[in-house]
């Protein structure tokens, strides 16, 4: 059997998203946009790939579509199961999965969607081309991202910046927030794409709040403070840095998020 260089990373990721399900209820609202600037259809077969706690897949499913869901993180599957059995959806197909290996069958949806998901596969060309063979001649895909210049995309890169680097050719996931780099990684597979940005909003009252969520809430944030606790003095200098880097996005106790959305149609 062929060695995967990126399994060990995978298994980070599994563990590192485990305790996203808080995070989950901001990102609601911005699982409305997505499945509305996808025009997803009754009757419509979708796949969410990077389901998390399966916000836009429910909202998939409450739109009329017949929906499959996948993600590398079984506790946030049963979240998504639970709240899925809430809203009355009890029809979802969730899979634990690898969105570098979709476990389904060659044109098998009309639409492809992604919440902040396919973006932190270390491998961009092998998800992308994933996405593309499970859709339909003439399917669509869609997906929302963090570009690199705004808030989530830097911080991204400031855990980047001071965690230890990734298997070499993995790409980091803020890429996918440029429309030039999104347009050039779709262009073998679709028609060129169509973008349109909205705005996530945080309750927060401070810098200091917002950061102590992200470290009790968000898998990358809650490894770097681990990886500096036993150091006060480096611990110390990144939560000021974070705080700073946060401070010019807080406006009347929200912390704002902009994203990026992307639609495209598969050639």
């Amino acid at each position: 059997m062929d060695h995967d260089p990126f399994a060990e990373l995978k298994q980070r990721q599994r563990r590192m998203w485990a305790s996203f399900a808080p995070t989950a209820l901001f990102t609601t609202p911005v699982a409305g946009h997505l499945v509305r600037f996808a025009g997803i259809a009754p009757g419509e077969s979708v796949l969410d790939v990077g389901t998390g706690t399966g916000v836009v897949a429910i909202t998939a499913a409450r739109a009329g579509a017949r929906v499959a869901a996948l993600d590398l993180t079984p506790a946030l599957l049963e979240q998504a199961r639970r709240d899925a059995a809430v809203a009355q959806c009890a029809d979802i197909a969730w899979t634990e999965g690898d969105a570098e290996q979709l476990p389904y069958p060659d044109a098998a949806f009309d639409v492809v969607l992604s919440q902040f998901g396919h973006m932190f596969a270390p491998r961009p060309e092998v998800a992308i081309a994933e996405m593309r063979r499970v859709l339909k001649p003439g399917g669509r895909i869609a997906f929302a991202t963090w570009p690199p210049e705004h808030l989530v995309g830097r911080m991204f890169m400031f855990v980047a910046r001071n965690s230890p680097p990734p298997p070499p050719g993995a790409q980091p996931p803020a890429q996918w927030g440029a429309p030039s780099v999104v347009a050039t990684r779709l262009e073998a597979g679709f028609h060129a794409p169509f973008f349109e940005r909205g705005t996530m909003h945080f309750p927060a009252l401070s810098p200091a709040h917002y950061r102590q969520f992200m470290e009790q809430a968000v898998g990358p944030m809650q490894m770097l403070v681990e990886s500096a606790a036993a150091d006060p003095p480096r611990l110390h200098a990144l939560r000021q840095e974070f705080e700073a880097l946060c401070a010019p996005y807080l406006q009347d106790n929200v912390m704002r998020s902009d994203y990026l959305m992307t639609r495209a149609r598969a050639r």
